[in-house]
């Protein structure tokens, strides 16, 4: 008889012998591989916290007590016990289930996570939170060991030591084999310092000999022997020194070792960091074997592992990857970084190709941008591979340590625009609008696979800063043919012509356009269609020559349209006195997108062809307007 479908809450557990979880892990394992089989999603690194998940809520009194995951990317388990199973299905579809934690969904997700490192920040703020109202309740953080690259979790650990309030935070380490130091001594070491006569008599001893003559002498003798004994024996005295107590490292698939040292932990002073020793991808042995392919894997045959692909063009990412080696290969000075994502940036083969000149920073945008900086001032050419919604991370970066000195530093935005499944956290919908203000700065979107070829050509040709914003997936199906040649900068080009109005629309939302303004044409509009290309410069000699040519302009972007790229066009009119224009500017509205299909959203937004040929029709007058969306609120801009 199955267990899983009987949990409907954390207390469930608490009445399950050993066997009765270990069979429920089991299950659980199950039905993670069942379900992200078929909807995609981050299977390893659920599969490797499933027992540390029950070891936590078998501990803590969730909801009362607050456990946060950073990132959010390892919540699925957590979704199951908390009375989501029966709804485990619908698993970042569109009105189902997140991927991460989202507060909207249940009352045990307690902080809305969806980007690294952050956790321990939200968790001293719980914990501060708690003391300040006088309330008691557990505070914990689950932070894996690569949000550690992450500057913000550093400076979280710096100042929760400095204040001494308690809270845990669990480090999921899932790097490292379970070898030595999970052994007899660890084990005795955290019993040892855990354990409530350690602590008293420890006190007592102070209390006594501070009184004698000789005392502090003696203490301090102590202290540097007790110091030097545990930088030999304790492998965490890194946190210890930021004020930490270290309990660990423990095998974090051994529930009732997990769930006795959680239980310690509860019991100790100030804060207190439990290293646990996870397998990333366990018990599926495609995962375990290949943990970074399935950390985020879309559909894929669950008995093989074999990923579920329809055939499709190359995808923008790919393309990418392979004019930069192109273009590495002829000029010695490209240099490629990128911010723990190699693999999801297309920067394999440049790592392979040219190890000495590829650099992973680990989980630190920041830190990226900066050291790009200070190559591109040593006379090379970086290139910067990251998410768009990861660049929101280095903003400061892009503008006081690029911007203001005009170094030749490339920044390649990988999934601009509607992401899907991920949600709101991971749409690329913010960048044109934080970087279109930045001076000195290029920002282009191609329209096709063929074009992004040309504009790294046209980046690497810079010397200042120049971005490119290109989307997730499959490209156009273009034939991507000749050597990639730069394009003149700030020029866009007129794909179709038309007296009735101009639809200037950004990347490949062009050929979304020329299939509506076919629509038009049938029903007696002729629209003109131009690819701006650049978003910064604008070719402004072509926008204000189709404004005064048609009186009317539709702007049509996969961005929010507050301060996109439609705004820089209405600036523009504007500050040539055009009141006379009429302009639409199409695009994303002041909300946030939630999780689902990207077609489906985009639908929903009316980023189609039929959207944006409805969306021509409101402009000329010709229609009354519908609102787009669902119980969402989706809409266009």
């Amino acid at each position: 008889m199955k267990i899983l479908p009987g949990i409907n809450s954390p207390a469930d557990l608490r009445g399950l012998s050993l066997q009765e979880l270990e069979q429920l892990a089991s299950e659980i394992r199950e039905e993670l591989i069942k379900t992200v089989s078929r909807t995609g999603g981050h299977l390893a690194p659920n599969l490797g916290v499933v027992e540390l998940t029950l070891a936590l809520h078998l501990v803590f009194q969730a909801p009362r007590d607050k456990i946060i995951w950073d990132v959010g990317h390892q919540c699925y388990v957590h979704k199951m016990i908390t009375g989501r199973f029966s709804r485990f299905s619908s698993l970042r579809q569109f009105g189902g289930l997140s991927g991460f934690p989202k507060r909207s969904e249940s009352e045990y997700d307690v902080f809305d996570t969806g980007h690294s490192s952050t956790s321990i920040s939200a968790a001293l703020g719980f914990a501060l939170a708690r003391d300040l109202a006088g309330e008691d309740y557990q505070v914990v953080a689950v932070v894996g060991d690569g949000a550690l690259t992450g500057g913000m979790a550093f400076e979280a650990l710096n100042h929760a030591g400095h204040l001494k309030t308690p809270f845990i935070v669990v480090l999921n380490d899932n790097e490292m084999s379970i070898a030595k130091p999970v052994g007899g001594l660890s084990a005795y070491l955290s019993r040892l310092r855990t354990a409530p006569f350690y602590s008293r008599s420890k006190e007592e001893l102070e209390n006594i000999l501070q009184g004698l003559p000789w005392g502090p002498t003696v203490l301090r003798f102590m202290d540097r022997v007790k110091d030097s004994l545990k930088y030999l024996l304790v492998p965490g005295m890194f946190f210890e020194e930021l004020g930490f107590t270290y309990l660990g490292p423990i095998d974090g698939h051994n529930i009732l070792q997990t769930k006795e040292v959680l239980e310690r932990a509860k019991g100790l002073k100030g804060p207190v960091l439990v290293h646990v020793i996870t397998v990333k991808g366990k018990g599926y042995g495609p995962a375990e074997k290949q943990p970074e392919i399935f950390h985020g894997i879309g559909p894929f045959d669950p008995q093989t592992g074999i990923p579920v692909k329809k055939p499709s063009p190359p995808t923008f990412t790919e393309v990418f990857g392979s004019e930069l080696v192109r273009q590495a290969e002829r000029d010695k000075r490209i240099v490629a970084i990128t911010a723990a994502m190699p693999l999801g940036t297309g920067l394999v083969p440049f790592a392979r190709r040219f190890p000495d000149r590829f650099f992973d920073v680990g989980i630190a945008e920041q830190h990226a941008l900066t050291l790009a900086a200070g190559l591109a001032a040593g006379g090379f050419k970086p290139v910067v591979a990251i998410y768009s919604t990861f660049i929101q991370r280095g903003i400061d970066q892009i503008i006081h340590d690029i911007a203001l000195m005009s170094l030749p530093v490339v920044i390649a935005l990988d999934r601009a625009g509607v992401v899907g499944e991920d949600g709101e956290t991971h749409q690329g919908l913010f960048d044109i609008s934080l970087l279109r203000c930045v001076p000195n700065l290029i920002l282009m979107a191609p329209k096709d696979e063929q074009e992004l070829r040309h504009m790294l050509a046209t980046a690497l040709a810079q010397s200042g800063p120049a971005v490119l914003r290109y989307p997730r997936g499959a490209g156009i199906g273009v034939p991507l043919t000749g050597p990639a040649r730069p394009l003149p900068v700030g020029k866009g080009e007129i794909l179709r012509e038309g007296g009735d109005m101009a639809v200037l629309a950004l990347g490949p939302l062009v050929y979304e356009a020329l299939k509506a303004a076919e629509g038009l044409a049938q029903e007696g509009i002729q629209a003109a269609v131009i690819n701006p290309r650049f978003i910064k410069p604008l070719d402004r000699q072509l926008i204000l020559e189709w404004a005064g040519r048609t009186g009317h302009l539709l702007t049509v972007e996969e961005h929010v349209v507050a301060g996109g790229f439609g705004s820089s066009v209405l600036e523009l009119l504007t500050s040539q006195g055009l009141w006379g224009i009429k302009v639409k500017t199409l695009g994303v509205g002041d909300f946030f997108v939630p999780h689902g299909n990207p077609s489906l959203l985009k639908e929903k937004m009316g980023l189609t062809a039929e959207g944006i040929k409805q969306a021509a029709k409101d402009l000329l007058g010709r229609r009354t307007s519908q609102r787009l969306g669902s119980r969402y609120g989706l809409r266009g801009g």
